[in-house]
């Protein structure tokens, strides 16, 4: 009895177009290096308020535990938490497809930025109606809301069974309410100074901190009166392994908590840039004609848009806004992407299987989103990658104008400071080293995936 040959490579299954795609990403240096970065960026942006901060994780004072750190917790830290943790839950789901685990991720992590933005947006009425809140910031919770609706279309019109849409959708939802419903509401005033004085006095039993036990925001001004030391300007040292900047705050929990506004105003603009463009494009592209005509003077206009004096135009009349910022780098980005979208749409509106769809009467937005978009969102994926390259150095020359935000941490204006602190060398390096590995991770990954993804490399 003879026995079977080993399968050979021709006789093996053929991978699917996303699935041989990934893996000649994945097979160059510099995509893998790109990645990499981006990864430990992602991780501490989630656990900057874990790694560095100046509440104690848990402490005994006066006979009592507590959990000053779980007290000071923000929705923001809590959605960042949990959709982590649903990302590692997704993981163990080996079965499903990694496309559909990626999928469900997006949705949950969707619905618990939806439940976050609702209670902010709420929030925002309630001051608007006292007076105290700008109606353009309002617009602003549309606008964001409008982009998370549009990121439930796709979910809903996509090729999964009903049942698996049924399972996300449940657990999307008790994330969401679990998540309204949850008590955070962290004190608006903080005083950081308050543990270190507890410690000195002989209050605190035992205490667990975290590892750099210092917030972006403390800037020991209880220092001098304490020990007769100014905080400001120090060089790097055990406790502070990066110095401390000109107004004491330590700069390596600065960079940490830094990497949130970075990745934040990256991937949020370049998502609302994205959403309009595919709308836009979309629309040009499958209908043209005198749509296309209008389309393509909506585009020249807002090609012609001085992005930066823009910003400055609007820091100077509302204030300083992260969101605001991420809305107005998001409205303003979109051309390109409408321009890829525009081109594939003109291609492939003439299609069989285009054609076939619009005679059986398939819906308008089910032709566009569900059978066209994933054929022409190529081009977009890869441009994207650069944009929020582009949008996380808009932010850093703006905070090193001195015209970014004030409050929250920022890598640009780390390197604002630096221009005062000549002796401070750590505050040139540290932030100049980490907006060009971040801006050039992101080049890295656009230009593998754009070989990746070229039908032409393929055969090679």
């Amino acid at each position: 009895m003879t026995k079977a040959a080993p399968p050979t490579e021709s006789s093996a299954a053929p991978r699917s177009l996303i699935g041989a795609a990934a893996l000649r990403l994945l097979g160059g240096w510099g995509a893998r290096a790109g990645l990499s970065w981006i990864g430990f960026l992602v991780l501490t942006a989630v656990f900057a308020p874990v790694v560095a901060s100046s509440h104690p994780w848990v402490w005994k004072v006066g006979g009592q535990v507590s959990s000053p750190w779980l007290r000071h917790l923000t929705v923001t830290d809590a959605v960042l938490l949990l959709s982590f943790g649903v990302a590692v839950t997704l993981l163990c789901f080996r079965r499903v497809a990694a496309g559909r685990r990626i999928a469900a991720w997006a949705v949950l992590t969707g619905c618990l930025t939806a439940a976050a933005a609702a209670g902010s947006a709420v929030d925002l009425w309630r001051e608007r109606a006292a007076g105290g809140v700008p109606m353009v910031f309002l617009m602003v919770a549309v606008l964001l809301a409008a982009v998370i609706g549009f990121m439930a279309l796709i979910a809903v019109s996509s090729a999964a069974s009903w049942r698996g849409k049924a399972v996300v959708g449940f657990a999307g939802l008790l994330l969401a309410g679990g998540l309204a419903a949850a008590p955070i509401d962290p004190p608006v005033s903080v005083v950081y100074s308050s543990y270190r004085e507890a410690t000195a006095a002989g209050a605190v039993d035992w205490q667990v901190l975290a590892p750099l036990a210092y917030s972006p925001g403390d800037y020991q001004r209880d220092a001098m009166s304490a020990t007769g030391i100014d905080a400001r300007l120090k060089k790097p040292s055990l406790a502070h392994p990066l110095g401390t900047d000109e107004s004491g705050a330590d700069v390596l929990s600065r960079m940490i908590h830094a990497t949130r506004i970075a990745l934040a105003i990256g991937l949020i603009a370049t998502g609302i840039a994205v959403v309009i463009g595919i709308v836009v494009g979309g629309l040009m592209g499958y209908f043209a004609g005198v749509v296309d005509l209008l389309g393509m003077r909506l585009v020249e206009v807002f090609s012609a848009i001085p992005v930066i004096f823009l910003l400055i135009m609007i820091v100077a009349f509302y204030g300083r806004n992260l969101y605001l910022m991420m809305v107005i780098l998001g409205a303003t980005g979109w051309v390109g992407y409408a321009t890829f979208i525009r081109a594939e749409f003109l291609k492939l509106r003439k299609m069989d299987y285009v054609q076939a769809a619009h005679a059986c009467g398939v819906p308008l937005w089910s032709i566009l989103f569900r059978h066209m978009l994933p054929n022409g969102v190529t081009p977009v994926l890869v441009l994207a990658s650069f944009g929020i390259a582009s949008a996380i150095l808009t932010e850093s020359t703006l905070s090193f104008l001195g015209l970014g935000l004030v409050e929250e941490p920022s890598w640009g204006q780390l390197l604002n400071q630096a221009r005062r602190a000549g002796g401070q060398w750590g505050l040139t390096l540290f932030p100049g080293l980490a907006i060009f590995l971040t801006v050039f991770a992101y080049n890295l990954v656009g230009e593998a995936m754009r070989d990746a993804l070229d039908p032409k490399a393929a055969g090679k």
